[in-house]
């Protein structure tokens, strides 16, 4: 019976892998993969031989109509990323939207994404928040930022090593010095590190040692 299983994979510990999708990768027809040489070291670890193709932000409206007509023709399909759960800023939404729409199976497993441990062990309050991803690079970060100033709710974003100082330096100037908050980087790995503090203290700590690795942030809404 066709399906498409999205499967998530460790952000950085491979014992954070499930057995439930270490079965379904073994299973299925076919392996989508964000980047066949990252994921080829993963499933060469969990001895998994199921045959990988590429489907990645630069390709994937290409590949969709073929993928589908594998799936209707009863195939099974597993989609996963680099790291944590597809389409959590990541490809996935496009696919799976397709296969909605076509009336095909679409399961996805519980498994490992960066934002929820990096939530919770903020300190900061996690009954009610927002996850807002990367913030736009150039054309409508400043309109962004100032929605953002707003939300009552804590917030979550992504961010690269080499723009971490420019988004805390945006958090200073749009929410404010005193806004609480908290930088999680390598979740799961040797060097996990999670720095609490004001927007000011953050931006200074990483002023003075700059950031390596992948990094999520999380904001205290505004009181």
């Amino acid at each position: 019976m066709s399906k498409l299983y999205i499967v998530p994979t460790p952000i950085g510990n491979l014992d954070d892998m499930t057995f439930r999708a270490i079965k379904v990768l073994q299973d299925v027809d076919f392996i989508l993969a964000e980047d066949t040489r990252t994921s080829g070291k993963l499933l060469k670890h969990f001895e998994i031989t199921t045959q990988m193709h590429s489907h990645h932000m630069h390709n994937e409206h290409k590949t969709i109509d073929t993928i589908l007509k594998r799936l209707h023709n009863g195939e099974t399909c597993a989609l996963i990323s680099d790291a944590g759960t597809p389409a959590i800023s990541d490809p996935g939404f496009l696919l799976t939207r397709a296969c909605v729409e076509n009336n095909i199976d679409v399961e996805c497993l519980p498994g490992a994404t960066a934002f929820v441990p990096a939530l919770v062990n903020s300190g900061l309050p996690n009954d009610k928040f927002v996850f807002e991803g990367f913030l736009p690079v150039k054309k409508g970060r400043q309109t962004r930022l100032e929605i953002l100033a707003e939300e009552t709710r804590t917030m979550i974003y992504y961010e690269s090593p080499h723009k971490l100082l420019k988004t805390l330096a945006n958090f200073v100037t749009f929410f404010g010095e005193d806004r609480k908050i908290s930088v999680s980087r390598e979740l799961t790995k040797l060097f996990e590190e999670t720095k609490r503090g004001t927007a000011k203290e953050v931006l200074e700590y990483y002023t003075k040692k700059p950031a390596k690795g992948e990094i999520v942030i999380v904001v205290d809404g505004k009181k």
